[in-house]
C-alpha cells in the first residue's frame, strides 16, 4: 500500500484544483475583455456625463420615475450625457429623459438571473457580466452621481463612491442624494453613528448633498460640472 505524505493533496482534489485554475485563467481573459470593450467604447464620449441611479423596481407612474425622467431631460438639454445601469425603473426613466431631449443616453447593463433587462431608451449600450468592471466604468466616465431612492445596489454604488473619494483614490465629484424623506434617516445615522463616534471626519459629511427640487439639482450640477 502506497504511503501518502500528510501534506500531499489527494489525486481527486488535485484534479479539481487544476480545473479551478484553468477556469480562473479563462475568467481573467473575460474580465480583461470587458475592461477593453468598456474603455474603447466610453473613451469616445466628448461631453461630461452624469450617472443617475436608483431602484430598478420603481414603476412608471411613481413620482420618483417622473422626477428622474425630468431631471435627465433637463441635464441632456444642457449638453450632459446621461449614464445609467441600463435596466428598468429609475434607470429607464433617466435614459428616457435623455432621449426626450435627443441627448446621449448610455446604459451599462449587468447580466443578472432576474430583474435586470436592458431598457429601450439607450442609444449607447454596453453589457457587463462583472459588477466591479461596470463600477469602474461608472466612476471613470461620470462627472457627478445623482442618487435616487433605491435598494442594496444603489447603496453599494453610493458608499463605494464615498469611500473612493474619502481615501483619495479618485478626484472628488458631486454626489446628490435626491429625496430628503428617503435619505434623511441614513444621513442622520451617518452623523450620529459614524461621525458622532469618531469613525469618519467632519469633512466626510460634506462629500454629498441632499436635494429635492429638479431645477435646484440641475443648477447645482451646472455650477459644479463646468464644460
Amino acid at each position: 500500500m502506497q504511503k501518502r505524505h500528510r501534506h500531499q493533496v489527494p489525486r481527486e482534489s488535485q484534479y479539481c484544483l487544476d480545473n479551478m485554475a484553468r477556469g480562473d485563467s479563462w475568467r481573467m481573459f473575460r474580465i480583461m475583455a470587458e475592461f477593453v470593450e468598456g474603455f474603447d467604447t466610453l473613451s469616445g464620449i466628448r461631453r461630461p456625463s452624469v450617472t443617475i441611479y436608483g431602484s430598478a423596481r420603481t414603476p412608471e407612474d411613481h413620482p420618483d420615475y417622473r422626477m428622474a425622467r425630468e431631471l435627465a431631460r433637463q441635464l441632456a438639454e444642457h449638453g450632459y450625457g446621461i449614464i445609467t445601469g441600463g435596466g428598468p425603473g429609475i434607470m429607464e426613466a433617466a435614459n428616457r429623459g435623455a432621449m426626450d431631449a435627443d441627448g446621449l443616453s448610455i446604459g451599462l447593463n449587468i447580466d443578472l438571473p432576474h430583474e435586470q433587462e436592458g431598457n429601450e431608451y439607450v442609444n449607447l449600450p454596453l453589457d457587463f457580466r462583472y459588477f466591479f468592471v461596470r463600477k469602474v466604468m461608472f466612476m471613470k466616465y461620470s462627472m457627478a452621481f445623482i442618487c435616487m431612492p433605491g435598494g442594496f445596489g444603489s447603496m453599494d454604488e453610493l458608499f463605494e463612491s464615498l469611500t473612493l473619494i474619502q481615501t483619495r483614490k479618485i478626484k472628488p465629484f458631486p454626489i446628490v442624494l435626491v429625496g430628503s424623506s428617503f435619505w434623511n434617516g441614513l444621513v442622520q445615522w451617518i452623523r450620529d453613528q459614524l461621525y458622532g463616534t469618531g469613525k469618519i471626519e467632519e469633512e466626510d459629511e460634506q462629500l454629498f448633498t441632499v436635494m429635492d427640487d429638479v431645477e435646484e439639482i440641475v443648477q447645482y450640477i451646472r455650477h459644479t460640472v463646468v464644460f
